[in-house]
């Protein structure tokens, strides 16, 4: 979701200074809520696929906890966009702030991901780089396309 939020921020900061604090917050919210009901849906059909049944209660607890746990990854961006609604910041400086958390998330969680994994230090700071370059790719991808 960390990466749908990026994209949605910048999408939305392409045009931020046409943008109400309230329709900045909503935008982000109904596009990571409809794509967390997506991954749900998804994870759903592929139980059925692969189990042939429906998912217990306890799968589909599971299920509901790890697709919308996700949800974390934009509550700062949010939280900044309240901080745009009480007047303390402009919308475009609210979702800058919310880029560089969000680009930062993507590298706290691809350390929280590779930090026990064996491998050498330096082949961990490779991937960890990767991340941060696909991050600022995205923010690249999003700038061209919105201008």
């Amino acid at each position: 979701m960390t990466f749908t939020g990026l994209a949605v921020v910048l999408a939305l900061q392409s045009h931020a200074e046409t943008l109400t604090p309230g329709e900045a917050a909503s935008t982000l919210a109904i596009t990571v809520v409809g794509t967390l009901l997506a991954v749900f849906v998804a994870d759903f059909v592929s139980h059925l696929a692969v189990h042939a049944k429906t998912p217990s209660r306890s799968e589909l607890a599971h299920m509901a906890r790890t697709s919308f746990g996700a949800f974390g990854a934009i509550v700062l961006p949010l939280i900044f966009i309240a901080v745009a609604a009480m007047g303390r910041w402009s919308v475009e400086t609210s979702l800058r702030a919310s880029t560089v958390a969000l680009i930062t998330a993507l590298v706290l969680i691809g350390y929280l991901a590779v930090r026990r994994v064996k491998m050498s230090w330096w082949k961990k700071v490779i991937v960890l780089g990767a991340e941060f370059l696909l991050g600022l790719a995205v923010v690249g991808l999003e700038l061209l396309a919105h201008g």
